[in-house]
């Protein structure tokens, strides 16, 4: 049976109605603890299955009696406890109104609570037993009503009569072992294969394994929730249906069946496990607020919410479940959706298997056949609207300025959507490929308009539009049509609209007229440009809205012609502006002019005027044209332009001369060169170069000279910084260490001395220094470092760095000692004392430069000064420091 046909009723086909009685088949709502009692206009619903024997219409009757007869008593203890200080038994505070007890207690927990003297307890035990009664007599009634159509299957088949198909089914489950209820389930699946068959099927497939009663309890419930479903007259039956049936199984607690309005609204057409106060209070959900059956709606896949809260969407039952899991799905036949199946969970929903998902994907299409037929109760607080038949909408499209279709569905022999058939086009309507309007009324839309399926979407849209109900408008839309197989492309507003089973697509194509004139208009608001016209025989002036803007006029004023331009003009711009109209009014040439523009409101504008003439055949002077454009921002940005240029050129020059000071400074202390020293036995040469460029002059220093006691200072500094600051610096440091070399100390004692110097007399400066005293007697040298690089020693033809000795740079601390050392020289030996602007290099690290050094140390020329020359060419420094280079020969 498919999901499309009604199943087979008594009273058809020749079967005699069975309506008459009640009993254990019949299907009455369920009463459970929880639940209110029905409303007094409700008529009591039947079922279609029939009592077997007279005694179970006897029971089935006093049943009902006790039922209606409890369920008066519910209603009276209820009111009795509505008042807002009521308690439970307990001593426990009513969870809501419509729900007398906490949503967590179950009914054996509650009788537990309540004293069975007490006549609320005897009443609730009374409900209890009840309720498990009727949920019984209606879970047998539908089981029978499932053997019943399968028996129907048997004796088509068979071509047997219903007394042997019975016997037959009952045969079959007994060599099966399973119950005739589940046998008869299989049979259904396998006549119908329909989808709810295919979910069956694969939900046995995935679970079979796990469990094989659960596995065919689910086919059960699935057959039964759909024979509950096509049994039922109103969407709260079928609301009912699914939630006893189908989805309690699965751990649901509440379902609700949400009906679309052609205006995109939503109505509550059934609800179960709900309060009634909650389900009313939902009755009706306006267009375009954003809750979560509404979501379901939009997404064709539906939506799985792991939980209510995280979301922040509203929803039905959100005070009584907002960590609950929720699942909407919307609910559509023939390519058009109906509504929407939201179904609530107590706790956090996880993940869902496949086969879940498609048994509720079934379950939401069963919805779909009861909504498809769904009319909203009247008197409702928001009535629906009259939907419009074609021809209603038709003379509306008639009506229309703008070019309108009218669309209908346009379904296969299966029922589904294929095309929309265009059922008329108003009188507006004019064809982008130019066919006449007989030709395409009446044509399908993809067939008038193939491009419609392409990048524009408008098939998509449509077809979106139909199934969901809610409007789609869009601006400047790209339409394609195809003109004799070459597409046209044009840009037009769109609104799509469905009317009952009608769609209306209205198009207007954009005028390029209007565009341009549009674009014209920004783009002089933008510019803040206003235009004008006069016409200089008849006075008569034309200004646009953005000129009477600039002149801080109102739109009623009047005009200002050229000729009074000189009174709204500052006077010291008077000269200007005349020559301005001389040019153009006199000698009827295009004229310029830029003024300062005094408004009413005093405010002052600096105005730029452009002008040309209009000259008739006659070579007279008819009517001039032209624009004002405020140009105050340009101006007072040229003006601090200006400022900042002849601010920066004024630094620039005190930079300069700062620079050239610092160096004429730094040379004179240290020139490039120094003459030779005269020292027996012992060459001196030494080599500075400044830095390349003027800002990086730094603090680089050396220093050569014969002491009283005939020894030879050798050292070379370098102090941290740039500028006029490192160079004053350079020069404390360089005097101070020539002063205190006369004492005779040795090189740790004379870097010890020069660390207080420099952490207290240079304002806390620090540098680094290497310092060597030279013995020509005895060719020794007694050297020590402060944080410098050691010098390098090149004897034959080997070059190497001297052993490091410890010592930290000048400054760091107040108080330091310096290790120092001795090294006895040989005839031909030479050291070398550098700083680092020979050797640093950005992208290499500094052992890399080392050895460059000592590899070009290593091929000696002749002579010492020829040596520096060679180090300081072949240098791969990239800094752009100064450097500083002493070398020494033993003769």
């Amino acid at each position: 049976m498919s999901m499309s046909e009604q199943p087979r009723r008594p009273g058809q086909d020749g079967e005699p109605e069975r309506h008459a009685a009640t009993g254990p088949g019949s299907a009455p709502p369920s009463v459970t603890s929880d639940a209110l009692p029905p409303a007094a206009d409700e008529e009591p619903k039947t079922s279609d299955a029939v009592p077997s024997t007279p005694d179970e219409v006897s029971k089935t009757t006093d049943v009902e009696s006790e039922t209606t007869h409890a369920e008066r008593k519910t209603t009276d203890a209820e009111s009795e406890t509505s008042d807002g200080d009521a308690t439970t038994p307990d001593g426990r505070q009513p969870a809501s109104q419509g729900e007398p007890w906490a949503a967590d207690d179950s009914p054996a927990d509650l009788l537990e609570n309540l004293s069975s003297a007490s006549p609320v307890g005897r009443l609730a035990a009374t409900v209890e037993r009840l309720s498990r009664e009727v949920r019984a007599a209606q879970a047998e009634a539908e089981g029978r009503a499932l053997v019943e159509l399968a028996k129907g299957v048997l004796v088509e088949r068979l071509k047997c009569g219903p007394a042997q198909a019975a016997r037959q089914l009952a045969q079959l489950a007994e060599q099966a072992q399973v119950t005739p209820l589940e046998l008869a389930v299989d049979v259904i699946n396998q006549a119908a294969r329909d989808r709810m068959s295919e979910v069956t099927d694969a939900f046995l497939a995935a679970t079979r394994a796990a469990d094989e009663a659960e596995t065919e309890s689910a086919a059960v419930r699935l057959r039964a929730a759909e024979s509950g479903v096509l049994a039922a007259d109103d969407a709260q039956a079928v609301a009912d249906a699914l939630l006893e049936q189908a989805l309690r199984p699965l751990g649901a607690v509440a379902v609700a069946i949400w009906a679309a309005g052609s205006d995109g609204s939503l109505t509550l057409a059934g609800s179960a496990g709900f309060s009634p106060a909650e389900a009313a209070r939902w009755r009706y959900v306006p267009p375009d607020v954003v809750t979560v059956a509404r979501r379901g709606l939009i997404e064709r896949e539906g939506q799985w919410i792991t939980t209510l809260s995280g979301t922040g969407l509203p929803s039905i039952g959100l005070h009584h479940h907002p960590d609950g899991g929720r699942a909407a799905l919307p609910a559509g036949t023939g390519g058009r959706i109906h509504g929407v199946l939201e179904i609530a969970w107590p706790g956090p929903l996880a993940p869902q298997p496949p086969q879940i998902v498609r048994q509720v994907e079934a379950l939401a299409e069963l919805c779909a056949h009861t909504l498809e037929t769904y009319a909203p109760p009247r008197g409702a607080a928001q009535e629906p609207r009259v939907l419009p038949d074609a021809a209603e909408l038709m003379d509306l499209a008639d009506g229309l300025h703008d070019p309108a279709l009218v669309l209908v569905p346009h379904l296969d022999a299966d029922g589904h959507l294929v095309d929309f058939r265009i059922q008329h086009v108003n009188s507006r309507f004019l064809d982008p490929a130019g066919r006449p309007r007989a030709v395409v009324n009446g044509a399908l839309l993809l067939e008038a308009y193939p491009m419609a399926a392409g990048e524009s979407e408008l098939f998509q849209r449509v077809e979106r539009v139909y199934a969901t109900g809610e409007p789609f408008r869009a601006r400047r839309m790209n339409l394609t049509a195809l003109v004799d197989q070459v597409p046209l492309s044009a840009v037009a507003d769109i609104s799509i609209s469905r009317h009952g089973m009608s769609v209306l697509l209205i198009w207007r194509i954009e005028d390029e007229a209007a565009r341009l004139a549009s674009l014209l208009q920004h783009a002089q608001r933008l510019g803040r440009i206003g235009g004008f016209e006069e016409n200089v025989l008849t006075g008569e002036i034309t200004w646009n809205g953005q000129l009477f803007d600039l002149y801080g006029r109102s739109q009623t004023s009047t005009p200002v012609a050229l000729e009074e331009l000189p009174a709204h003009a500052h006077p010291d711009d008077g000269v200007s502006i005349r020559r301005f109209l001389r040019t153009l009014l006199h000698h009827r040439r295009p004229a310029a002019a830029a003024f300062r523009l005094q408004r009413p409101d005093g405010v002052t504008r600096h105005i730029r005027i452009v002008a040309e003439p209009v000259l008739d055949t006659d070579d007279r002077l008819l009517l001039v044209r032209g624009a004002y454009q405020d140009i105050s921002a340009q101006h007072w940005t040229e003006v601090a332009l200006a400022a900042t240029r002849d601010q920066l050129a004024h630094t620039e020059q005190q930079a300069t001369e700062r620079n050239r000071l610092t160096l004429q400074l730094q040379h004179a202390i240290m020139p490039p060169t120094q003459a030779p020293l005269q020292v027996a036995g012992l060459q001196v040469a030494v080599r500075y170069r400044p830095a390349e460029t003027e800002q990086l002059v730094g603090g680089d220093w050396y220093d050569a000279v014969v002491l009283p006691s005939r020894k030879v200072l050798l050292c070379v500094g370098d102090v941290a910084g740039h500028g006029i600051e490192a160079a004053t610096s350079m020069v404390v440091l360089r005097n101070a260490l020539r002063g205190l070399a006369v004492t005779g100390a040795g090189p740790g004692q004379l870097l010890s001395w020069l660390n207080i110097v420099a952490h207290h007399l240079t304002g806390a400066v620090t540098a680094t220094a290497v310092c060597g005293l030279y013995d020509p007697v005895k060719r020794t040298l007694r050297w020590a470092r402060a944080g410098h690089l050691p010098p390098v020693l090149v004897r034959d033809t080997e070059a190497d760095p001297l052993p490091l000795v410890k010592g930290l740079l000048l400054g760091a601390v107040p108080e330091a000692v310096y290790e120092e050392t001795e090294l006895q020289l040989a005839p031909g030996d030479t050291l070398l004392m550098y700083t680092d602007g020979l050797v640093e290099r950005r992208d290499r690290p500094v052992e890399e430069s080392l050895t460059h050094l000592l590899t070009t140390a290593r091929a000696a020329p002749s002579t010492l000064d020829q040596q520096l020359d060679r180090l300081l060419t072949y240098s791969k420094s990239d800094t752009d420091d100064d450097t500083c280079i002493v070398g020494i020969r033993v003769g």
